[in-house]
């Protein structure tokens, strides 16, 4: 089922990606080489709990599967849903997707980036470029009359052309008053296909682009997607709505 909101309630949607959007921001502060994702971890949770919000992540659970954290910390080749480790540290040219979510007054908010650690090499910060575009390429795309399909045809296209691949396991989702809802909002896809896009949806865009071969696993922490290939992968998001006037990033300051 999908749950259109009311303005109210998109507005409630707002407030809590506000404080994951101020909750990034201290974040890509605090990156820098020698800081642990453990650290980073901390950070967010302590940031959220001081405004009042509840870090969504944290007791997670999928099956019997519960995630132990507030941040989701993947580096370099690590796609989504890494673990912050205080063995974890952050050096020189590495990156990091910092993947964040609170449940504010009833309502969620959802948002990810993907942070160079110092200086980068040239391929990597074109893979961040790349997958950020391909973020904001696709929010356009969010608008009453066009379809699922056109969201994620523009992510695939914008990441293909530029000689990346998209990851197929893991998909953007709706959000509101549940961190996942529907509809699936694919990072591939075929233009008019899918349902169509309806004033008062709220999705979590969430592009995930590979260097290398689209391929990921899941390693033996049951969290942990990683490339296939080894290759470095980057991780955009927003939350936003769908209004009369166009889409709505709600976690963007």
């Amino acid at each position: 089922m999908i749950f259109l909101k009311s303005p109210e309630e998109v507005q409630a949607i707002r407030r809590a990606n506000l404080i994951v959007a101020e909750v990034h921001e201290a974040l890509k502060e605090a990156v820098e080489p020698g800081v642990t994702t453990a650290d980073l971890n901390a950070m967010a949770e302590e940031c959220a709990r001081r405004r009042g919000a509840t870090p969504a992540f944290k007791g997670y659970s999928v099956g019997q599967k519960v995630f132990p954290a507030a941040l989701c910390s993947s580096v370099n080749n690590e796609v989504v849903h890494g673990i912050p480790s205080a063995r974890r540290v952050l050096k020189e040219g590495d990156i990091v997707s910092l993947d964040f979510g609170v449940l504010y007054q009833g309502y969620y908010g959802d948002a990810a980036v993907t942070v160079p650690v110092g200086e980068v090499t040239e391929p990597t910060r074109r893979l961040l470029e790349v997958t950020e575009e391909a973020l904001y390429a696709a929010i356009q795309e969010a608008r009453v009359g066009n379809r699922i399909g056109d969201v994620a045809a523009m992510i695939q296209t914008t990441a293909e052309r530029a000689g990346f691949s998209v990851v197929r396991e893991f998909v953007g989702h709706g959000v509101g008053r549940y961190l996942h809802e529907e509809p699936q909002v694919p990072n591939f896809g075929i233009r008019s296909s899918g349902i169509p896009l309806q004033e008062g949806m709220v999705l979590a865009i969430e592009p995930m682009v590979n260097a290398g071969g689209p391929d990921v696993y899941v390693t033996d922490d049951g969290w942990t997607a990683v490339t296939a290939d080894g290759s470095l992968s980057a991780h955009f998001e927003h939350s936003i709505a769908i209004t009369k006037n166009g889409p709505y990033i709600l976690s963007q300051l």
